[in-house]
């Protein structure tokens, strides 16, 4: 089983994405994970393209996997190679109380994660407004060659419910 999740913050992407990896003991990969250089001196830095193509391309050959993130431009090969295309595209009010939720969650130490501020906090929601209004449609429009896997969903539950009505498990 090959899944990609893209959606914007805040929709659930990580969330569904673990569980599916543990229920059915595949490998789960944050593009977050890919996108950035963890390894740099600072926060921030781009990991060179070279290596992150390397990095997609090894994961790419497992047989099973799921991929999530919020980036689409140069996935060409991972959305050619799903299986399955879920786009998350919670209502306003969902991803934005779960943004606040999870902020709340890492001030008071009940979740690991980046240092957040009320001024980072207040860019993610202004950053994921602008996502889910204008990037969205672009990813649509994107990944129109791949519609016949695509499954556009508002709850990221739902693809549980998706998984058992089309019999992948």
């Amino acid at each position: 089983m090959k899944i990609h999740i893209i959606g914007g913050s805040g929709t659930g992407k990580s969330y569904v994405s673990g569980k599916i990896s543990g229920k059915f003991n595949i490998p789960h990969y944050d593009l977050d994970n890919i996108f950035w250089d963890s390894e740099a001196d600072r926060y921030g830095v781009k990991m060179p393209i070279e290596k992150r193509t390397d990095k997609l391309n090894s994961i790419l050959k497992n047989s099973n996997w799921v991929i999530e993130g919020v980036y689409y431009s140069w996935l060409n090969d991972s959305f050619s190679t799903a299986d399955y295309i879920f786009i998350l595209n919670s209502p306003v009010t969902v991803y934005r109380y779960r943004i606040i939720k999870r902020f709340l969650k890492r001030k008071i130490g009940f979740e690991k994660g980046k240092k957040e501020t009320l001024k980072s906090l207040t860019d993610l929601i202004k950053w994921t407004d602008d996502y889910q209004k204008n990037k969205m449609p672009l990813i649509l429009g994107f990944l129109e060659p791949y519609k016949e896997k695509i499954i556009l969903l508002e709850k990221a539950n739902d693809i549980f419910n998706y998984i058992k009505e089309t019999s992948l498990e």
